[in-house]
């Protein structure tokens, strides 16, 4: 379940990483080459060329804060936490402040369970921002054996305005890591909808809790509301675990350890979209470092990574779940997704069919195989894994369900089995009646084979209904129009798909043609040069330099398709 903060920026206070603060000034001789390939490399978050250029010039300029701020946040970006806290005690002692050094600080006294150190008064804080701090210090008084202080510092963070749900959260982990799970079900209780509370991993402490109280019944609900349909074998688990009348372990978090590395974790996700990817990485990174094999933390660090493009640090970290970890499978694919990115299909490929040797019965895996075979356009291959997850589905099906058929109707209509393809498409509209993906597309597809024009045209209005700013969808209705001989209709809706989707080969091939039917043919000719230079496929490249060469009427004649005043005069 997505979460956004409503007062993300302003409560978190951590979105903007503060200024480097300097006590001196190296009087070293700078290796400009060094830096300069360092700070490029930053800049693209190519963490390993960074690391390698920011020791190289660090060499020549050892005492300079600048070098070492820059040397931390790429080490932070690898992994390598160790590293970053060696540099990070350099800077220290310069008296030099920056915000990554100081979390690779934190998680040093962290691992090392130095939770005097973590208490320190600090002027403004260890870091400035009110809830990481905040939190860090309660759970270093539960580390330090202080309950009451723990729960009374939890209780400023809940009654602090914007802070409230991640205050509740962390204190009903405490509270059940302490083994009072009446007093963390309460604070469950109170929570608020859509909160921090509402999360998958909060969700899943919920039901471990309600397990705990013998309330199974109530953790069977809760179960079932939040992950209906879902493929994890740890909540299949789960729930057969509670079906049998056995207790589910509270793990979520063990000690307070745990709970420091929760606290990096939920501010990574608190962070997600709303910081950039590299700085809420180093969040995601030290919460792995604190807690070896944190599934949920791992997957958000492939994911920033694959984002940042950096695949083959993503396939690393995606590797790092443990195969007997709920989040092993997920894992799985999102390596095979960062080796696809990365241009090794065969490998991504190889991932998945890989597990699903093992694993046949696992949908999200038999999806991720078909899905990535369509995105390949291995048409007959998709289609063939779409047919092993359609084998899965329960029936009757639900709605959540109409992207799988949609999915395999399109591996269908692209090998030309219409007749295949068209009852996919007709079932998954009867999943998901007003779905505009599957309206555009299916009521383009009757446009193109000329087949029940005003279902096709209905189709497409109601996707335009739903979707007034899809360029694709209002290009669809466009040439429906144009299709049908209504060439004035279809001006103003090509022109407004033309706006939204400005570089698009196909759309600006149909406003020439547009153009072209009602009598602009200067317009025509200069869209069609537009298309050309959009790198179009082949066939529609070879299509628009025919139609330059002898304009659209004579193109159409050649193709013993109906001239325009004929379509038109049909209508």
């Amino acid at each position: 379940m997505p979460f956004r903060p409503t007062l993300a920026a302003a409560a978190l206070a951590i979105c903007a990483q503060p200024a480097l603060l300097r006590a001196d000034t190296a009087t070293d001789t700078l290796d400009p080459g060094a830096y300069l390939a360092a700070r490029v490399a930053g800049d693209s978050a190519d963490y390993h060329e960074a690391a390698h250029w920011y020791s190289r010039a660090l060499i020549a300029t050892p005492g300079d804060a600048d070098m070492m701020a820059g040397a931390i946040i790429a080490q932070l970006g690898l992994g390598n936490i160790d590293a970053a806290i060696e540099v990070a005690k350099r800077l220290a002692v310069t008296g030099t402040k920056s915000q990554p050094a100081e979390l690779a600080l934190i998680a040093d006294e962290a691992k090392r369970e130095d939770y005097a150190a973590l208490l320190k008064p600090v002027e403004g804080g260890r870091t400035g921002a009110l809830l990481l701090d905040g939190l860090i210090e309660a759970w270093a008084e539960l580390g330090a054996g202080s309950m009451t202080e723990a729960l009374d510092a939890f209780d400023r963070i809940i009654k602090t305005k914007g802070l409230e749900s991640f205050g509740q959260f962390h204190k009903a982990l405490a509270l059940a890591t302490a083994g009072d799970f009446e007093g963390a079900e309460k604070l469950f209780g109170d929570a608020k909808p859509g909160s921090i509370m509402s999360l998958r991993r909060a969700t899943i402490a919920h039901i471990q809790i309600l397990s705990q109280l013998d309330r199974t019944a109530d953790a069977l609900t809760l179960l079932d509301k939040t992950f209906q349909g879902e493929g994890d074998p740890s909540i299949a688990a789960m729930r057969a675990q509670l079906i049998a009348g056995k207790p589910v372990p509270f793990d979520i978090i063990r000690n307070a350890t745990d709970g420091l590395a929760e606290v990096f974790f939920t501010l990574a996700v608190a962070l997600n979209g709303e910081a950039s990817d590299g700085f809420t990485l180093q969040y995601a990174r030290i919460a792995t470092y604190l807690r070896p094999g944190f599934a949920d933390a791992i997957l958000l660090v492939g994911a920033m990574l694959e984002n940042q493009k950096q695949y083959d640090l993503a396939t690393e970290a995606y590797a790092t779940v443990p195969p007997d970890d709920g989040g092993f499978y997920a894992a799985e694919i999102g390596r095979a997704r960062a080796l696809q990115a990365a241009g090794k299909l065969d490998a991504a490929l190889e991932v998945l069919r890989g597990q699903i040797r093992s694993n046949p019965k696992l949908m999200s895996l038999q999806l991720a195989l078909a899905d990535m075979l369509r995105g390949a356009e291995r048409w007959p291959e998709a289609t063939e894994a779409y047919n092993a997850a359609i084998a899965l589905i329960p029936q009757p099906a639900t709605a959540g369900y109409w992207a799988v058929y949609y999915s395999r109707a399109i591996t269908l209509e692209r090998q030309k089995l219409w007749d295949k393809a068209e009852p996919d498409f007709r079932k998954a509209l009867e999943l998901e009646p007003d779905q505009p993906q599957v309206l555009n597309y299916l009521g383009y597809s009757y446009l193109e084979r000329g087949e029940n024009y005003d279902e096709a045209l209905s189709m497409i209005q109601r996707a335009v209904a739903q979707r007034p700013d899809s360029g694709y969808i209002i290009d669809s209705l466009a040439w429906g129009y144009f299709l049908a001989g209504r060439y004035a209709d279809a001006v103003e809706p090509m022109e407004h798909a033309s706006l939204l989707e400005p570089v698009d080969p196909t759309v600006t091939d149909h406003l020439g043609d547009v153009y072209w039917a009602v009598d602009r043919k200067l317009e025509a000719r200069f869209q069609w040069r537009r298309a050309l230079s959009f790198n179009p496929e082949e066939a529609l490249a070879t299509r628009l330099r025919r139609k330059l060469e002898i304009g659209l009427d004579a193109v159409l004649k050649e193709e013993g398709a109906k001239s325009l005043a004929d379509v038109a005069n049909d209508k």
